[in-house]
């Protein structure tokens, strides 16, 4: 089966449920920024030898690609009965996070991302998350709120395992310096 068929060659896609749209409508841009986000967090998982981390970022891409489903469906197409995410999925985040945040220790203030490639990563997708939970937001569909709950979630948990992650390899986070010194040169 042939996954190219030049229907969207003129800058418009078909939406789950029926219908065409532009390409720069609003809810294509929603659910392409949490497929986006699925792809980074499917990244952090590839770089993860954590079995702990792996299960909730496996958990974290899966649910993603549900929150994806939702959000390319109409309002008025959607079936109740199709996966989604629930107050349930939402739970194991905020599970998750208060998990890697007692392994990581205090947070004395804000942090600049990195340190190790994994954490960076991490960080990474957070930032994509949260743009994603923006572009659900927008859409201001009441169906949507689980969705944009869940990616809120995930971006507190995706911040939290990034300072595991250091916490796990001995790395140090560094905190936000505002007056950091220009580089000479």
């Amino acid at each position: 089966m042939s996954i190219h068929t030049g229907r969207g060659d003129g800058g418009e896609t078909s939406l789950a449920g029926g219908g065409r749209v532009s390409k720069a409508d609003p809810r294509v841009e929603a659910y392409g920024a949490i497929d986006e986000a699925a792809a980074h967090v499917g990244l952090a998982r590839a770089l993860t030898d954590d079995p702990r981390l792996g299960e909730m970022l496996a958990f974290a891409q899966h649910r993603l690609l549900n929150c994806a489903a939702v959000t390319a469906t109409p309002p008025d197409a959607r079936d109740a009965a199709a996966p989604g995410v629930c107050d349930d999925d939402v739970a194991a985040l905020a599970s998750a996070c208060d998990r890697f945040m007692d392994a990581a220790g205090p947070l004395s203030g804000f942090v600049a991302g990195g340190g190790t490639p994994l954490a960076a990563q991490l960080d990474v997708a957070r930032a994509v998350v949260r743009r994603a939970e923006r572009r659900v937001v927008a859409l201001d569909e009441p169906a949507d709120a689980c969705v944009a709950r869940f990616l809120n979630r995930l971006s507190d948990a995706l911040f939290a395992a990034s300072r595991c992650a250091l916490a796990q390899d001995g790395a140090a986070e560094e905190a936000w310096d505002p007056y950091a010194p220009r580089p000479e040169g």
